[in-house]
């Protein structure tokens, strides 16, 4: 896949070693100057979902943006070179920004599991995070009164999920297809599914799935429950949330929780937008966003 070739996405992305014979895909757009955005994305993304905001932003501000491992233009190593697990993403993120030399202050822009990656990460680094940038996320385990949607339980849960990633491509197409509330265009569309054009390039985007956590014992169970403990700390800093309120899965209830955690956060919520709040809504998000870091320079 040509990055070159995808609309609006005018990058040279950019590649490293992250693990030994692993690589790293990441964006590092802007002035090496400039005050350091890291947007973080999830699955089945990649740093295709944050280019709207890149563009808006990286004249003045450093856009650093990872494709995570087995996403995007990264390596897709197989399970035998790899751990696909929340805690391996943490460490992959904290590779990259340390290779960077990035130990000063940062915004975090997180959508879908980067809110979990990003956050995982701030554990070890709270003091860094002096703003949020949040859409359609979330950094704490399933709410008790949201259950637990049914396609991914079949995707997290069932053999027949399992086939329909890995040998369709269901996951990145259907999110593609119906997590937005305006129809992509075809070039978009492709964007979104061409780095997952085979059986082994989808491992991620079902490794991910598997990894949700729902109670103790799974994986991620601690990471998350932690983050989620410790969400409220961030109250006293500038906060940005938007939502697409159409979201079966990052649905309000996800949204209230950050709204409780971050109760001085400037929200903007869409009744008209779904999961990739980014498609429906960069228009006016994008200088929405550019205006919240300029009014809350670091």
């Amino acid at each position: 896949m040509t990055a070159h070739a995808l609309p609006d996405y005018p990058f040279t992305p950019n590649r490293f070693e992250v693990r030994p014979g692993i690589a790293m895909s990441y964006l590092d757009e802007g002035p090496r100057d400039g005050e350091v955005i890291v947007m973080l994305h999830g699955n089945p993304s990649w740093s295709f979902y944050w280019r709207h905001l890149v563009l808006g932003l990286r004249d003045k501000y450093r856009c650093i943006v990872p494709d995570h491992v087995g996403m995007g233009l990264s390596d897709k190593p197989g399970d035998d070179r790899y751990t696909y697990t929340l805690q391996s993403r943490v460490d992959d993120l904290t590779t990259l920004l340390d290779t960077l030399g990035i130990d000063g202050p940062v915004t975090l822009a997180v959508h879908d599991w980067g809110g979990m990656i990003g956050f995982g990460w701030a554990l070890s680094h709270e003091a860094q995070v002096r703003r949020l940038l949040i859409t359609n996320t979330a950094a704490f385990p399933l709410p008790p009164a949201k259950p637990m949607p049914w396609q991914l339980n079949l995707c997290r849960n069932t053999a027949l999920g399992a086939f329909l990633i890995r040998g369709f491509n269901a996951f990145a197409a259907g999110t593609a297809r119906d997590c937005v509330a305006r129809k992509l265009s075809k070039d978009v569309y492709r964007g979104y599914v061409a780095p997952y054009d085979s059986w082994a390039n989808r491992i991620s985007t079902l490794r991910f799935v598997q990894d949700i956590p729902l109670a103790e014992g799974d994986p991620a169970w601690t990471l998350v429950k932690t983050a989620g403990e410790r969400l409220a700390g961030y109250a006293d800093r500038p906060a940005f949330i938007a939502w697409g309120l159409q979201d079966f899965v990052f649905d309000r209830h996800f949204l209230e929780g950050f709204r409780s955690a971050l109760p001085e956060a400037e929200v903007h919520a869409f009744e008209d937008a779904h999961h990739y709040v980014l498609e429906d809504k960069h228009e006016v998000l994008v200088p929405a966003m550019r205006r919240f870091l300029d009014a809350h320079p670091l």
